[in-house]
């Protein structure tokens, strides 16, 4: 976040609105001295939750964009995924019927996105639509959109020269508490859209009939990588001289 221009951005937004500082003020519930502080972009001080609150009453967002080591950030918050997506890939490798490609972007009229994995079986014109998540978090998200992925199969297999009879949707999750925690409590939503579960998924798979929708939850010990993790860590385990200062040798954060 660019102290400067989120000053800059939020002061031109006030004047094009044709507010004055202290309707800004009064819309967010701050003193005018604050406004005039952060349109000049001195925020340092100004908490978060503030300087969101000033943006909404101007009707914009602001939003956080953490930096570390130029393109490191990226990679690090893409290596779970990527492992995901490297296991999966070897499980289709295995069953040759199958032609698999990565990563599958597709623009149909105003609909625009990339798909995990696009999966055909050209026997039977099975198109299998995959979706990987190494976290649940915005289901409603998840399930809307994997829905409009298996609407625009066709044409997305049509593109790739497949010509497909049926299109399926498999949503693989990483396997993990936290995940398995919060597919339990909207269970009834996710049965709804994906009733197949990961021995009803990898037995359609073996002989593709007809259309399925599924989610299951992916592991390591499923695929023979007894070491391989899906899932982000989100507890670390402090031992010995690798404690941070101030920290206990047995504790975990």
């Amino acid at each position: 976040m660019q102290d400067a221009r989120v000053g800059s951005l939020l002061r031109a937004i006030r004047i094009k609105r044709g507010w004055r500082q202290a309707d800004v003020a009064r819309a967010a519930s701050v003193s005018s001295s604050l406004i005039s502080e952060v349109e000049a972009g001195r925020i340092g001080s100004t908490s978060l939750r503030t300087l969101r609150a000033i943006a909404a009453a101007l009707g914009a967002t602001i939003d956080l964009e953490p930096r570390w080591r130029g393109g490191d950030a990226d990679r690090l918050l893409n290596e779970a995924h990527t492992r995901l997506h490297e296991s999966v890939a070897r499980f289709l490798d295995r069953r040759n019927e199958w032609a698999h490609a990565p990563e599958v972007a597709f623009a149909i009229g105003s609909e625009r996105g990339v798909i995990d994995i696009v999966a055909f079986h050209a026997t039977t014109g099975s198109l299998l639509v995959i979706e990987l998540e190494t976290e649940l978090t915005d289901l409603a998200y998840l399930l809307a959109t994997t829905s409009r992925r298996v609407r625009l199969g066709p044409q997305i297999a049509a593109e790739r020269g497949w010509r497909a009879t049926s299109v399926s949707a498999w949503v693989v999750v990483a396997e993990s508490r936290v995940n398995r925690r919060l597919a339990a409590r909207f269970g009834s939503v996710l049965r709804s859209a994906l009733p197949a579960d990961g021995h009803a998924m990898r037995t359609w798979i073996r002989r593709p009939v007809g259309r399925v929708a599924g989610l299951s939850f992916w592991s390591s010990a499923g695929v023979g990588g007894a070491s391989e993790r899906f899932a982000p860590r989100r507890r670390v385990r402090v031992r010995g001289s690798a404690a941070a200062p101030g920290s206990r040798p047995s504790g975990s954060e």
